[in-house]
């Protein structure tokens, strides 16, 4: 199998430079999945603008999403960042192990995590049940657009590190124990 590596700053084109540059000044590094983007001459530019755009969900609903469909794809990249970025969001550890578990204590979570991963293991195909317990739990059908958003967000990013294997640049994230049937 192919060998990626992570093409730094001189090894990208002008529009991905600049987006270089932007990362640096905003988080203090470029996160080597995010490098890995910038292989493509417009990829990361495009990508951010994708990531950046406005949504009707908080940050820390974002970090739920972002968080079970990482678990659901194996993305042990993804786990990881997202696991930094839930505590940033305010997040326990045992929070974020049970989001990633496919639930939450929090009922309105608890919709949305169960939601998102139906969504993400059924290619869309949900059970009326956990469409239903979303919108019961106050979500709307706008909401329901920038869930499959931010899946579709997260699911680039699982697939193109689950593809490349690039340094893991986070602090790793846990396994998950597989609990007994």
């Amino acid at each position: 199998m192919t060998t990626f590596t992570v093409p730094t700053r001189d090894q990208v084109s002008p529009a991905s430079q600049t987006a270089f540059d932007g990362l640096q000044k905003a988080i203090g590094f470029v996160p080597n999945l995010y490098a890995t983007i910038a292989y493509s001459d417009h990829g990361l530019p495009k990508y951010l603008a994708f990531q950046g755009a406005k949504t009707s969900l908080s940050n820390r609903e974002k970090e739920v999403v972002n968080l079970i469909v990482s678990e659901v794809n194996g993305c042990r990249y993804c786990q990881s960042a997202h696991t930094t970025l839930g505590k940033m969001n305010g997040f326990s550890d045992d929070e974020i192990l049970a989001f990633r578990r496919g639930h939450s204590a929090d009922a309105k979570l608890n919709a949305l995590v169960t939601l998102t991963k139906d969504i993400t293991e059924n290619k869309g195909r949900v059970s009326s049940e956990n469409l239903d317990a979303f919108y019961a739990a106050g979500y709307t059908n706008g909401n329901l657009v920038d869930v499959i958003l931010q899946v579709s967000d997260k699911i680039a990013m699982n697939y193109l590190h689950n593809l490349t294997e690039v340094a893991i640049d986070f602090p790793m994230a846990s396994v998950l124990e597989t609990e007994a049937a």
